[in-house]
C-alpha cells in the first residue's frame, strides 16, 4: 500500500465505523465489510486498522468474529490525529540528493526539504480543525469554502 493511499483509507474507516455505530466489540465492522465500503483489498484495511489501534482511535479482534470499532467518539478524533497514526504527510515528494560540486545543488535540497517540513506543519494546522463526525456531515462549517480537490473523483 502506498503511504498516499492511507490516510484516505483511515479517514473513511473511521467515518464508517462512526456511521455504523461501531463503538463496542459487538458492533465491530470487518476488515472485508470496511474494505467494500472504501473500495479496496481488506489486507489494505487492515494495516490501515493495525496503526489506527496503535494509535489508540480503534480497537480490534482478529478472527471471524473479529472486527474494528471506534475508542473515541467521531466529535473528538481530528484529521490531524488521524493522518499522524498511519505516519502520512502532505506527500509533496522528496528532495533529491544533490550534485557534489554544484553550489545550487548542494544548497536546495536543504531549502527544499523545509519547505516540505513547512507543507506538512500547514497541512497539520489545517486538518487540526476538521473531525470524523465533519466528514459525515453534509456542510460542516469545517469544510466550508473549500472545493473538492481536483484529483478526488466523484462517486456519482
Amino acid at each position: 500500500m502506498s503511504d498516499s493511499q492511507r490516510f484516505p483509507v483511515a479517514a473513511h474507516s473511521l467515518a464508517y465505523l462512526a456511521h455504523k455505530g461501531a463503538y463496542s466489540p459487538a458492533d465491530a465492522a470487518p476488515s472485508a465489510v470496511l474494505a467494500a465500503s472504501v473500495p479496496t483489498n481488506p489486507v489494505v484495511v487492515r494495516r490501515v486498522t493495525a496503526l489506527l489501534a496503535k494509535a489508540g482511535l480503534i480497537a480490534t479482534r482478529p478472527g471471524a468474529s473479529g472486527g474494528a470499532w471506534l475508542l473515541r467518539r467521531p466529535e473528538e478524533i481530528r484529521l490531524d490525529e488521524v493522518l499522524k497514526a498511519v505516519n502520512g504527510c502532505a506527500h509533496l515528494g522528496s528532495t533529491p540528493k544533490g550534485a557534489k560540486g554544484c553550489p545550487v545543488s548542494e544548497h536546495i535540497p536543504r531549502q527544499v526539504a523545509k519547505a516540505l517540513t513547512a507543507a506538512d506543519q500547514a497541512a497539520a494546522q489545517a486538518l487540526s480543525k476538521i473531525t470524523i463526525a465533519d466528514l459525515l456531515a453534509e456542510n460542516p462549517p469545517s469544510l466550508v469554502g473549500f472545493e473538492m480537490h481536483k484529483s478526488c473523483p466523484v462517486a456519482a
